[in-house]
């Protein structure tokens, strides 16, 4: 048995003869868009009149009360922006206005703490604590449950190199 997709334009409703012919039109902003960016599907035919339509805008962001806030974001036609400007051209000031630097964004990692009941045994590069040795030690069957649960290996007491990393007591 075999699938088939059929693509149907979003706009008018035909059915598209191949998926060479399908275009994908990306909604990033309208009035009636509620839960962010939604993808149609067209037909090229239908989608040819979008760039005779298309305005020339200015899209900014006003930021009042500092930095703390939210800004507004307002498009208005480009021609009724440059009117903004009465001292000097706006292409000139646009050219010589100070750059905006995106934020800088910090990925902090959170540092796992080996020292835990929660996450003792796991297996990391760093060196063992006491503290996390004895936790593997004095709770050993708790903590191979929780790594099996997790699908990590588990701690055998017998293994050497688990037997010298948390200080189990050496077999007789």
């Amino acid at each position: 048995m075999g699938k088939r997709t059929v693509h149907v334009s979003d706009f008018s409703g035909k059915v598209l003869r191949s998926a060479d012919e399908v275009v994908r039109v990306v909604v990033l902003e309208h009035p009636d868009l509620v839960a962010g960016p939604v993808q149609l599907e067209a037909e090229p035919t239908e989608v040819e009149s979008i760039d005779d339509a298309a305005l020339d805008v200015a899209v900014v962001e006003i930021h009042e009360g500092g930095d703390d806030g939210e800004p507004r974001r307002v498009v208005l036609t480009a021609s009724e922006f440059d009117a903004l400007a009465t001292d000097v051209p706006m292409a000139q000031l646009l050219r010589t206005a100070e750059r905006v630097r995106p934020a800088k964004t910090t990925r902090k990692t959170e540092r796992v703490d080996y020292g835990t009941l929660a996450h003792a045994g796991k297996p990391h590069r760093g060196r063992v604590t006491e503290e996390e040795a004895r936790l593997v030690r004095d709770h050993l069957d708790e903590i191979n449950k929780r790594l099996a649960d997790e699908g990590v290996r588990q701690i055998d007491p017998t293994d050497p190199e688990h037997l010298a990393r948390y200080g189990f007591p050496t077999p007789a």
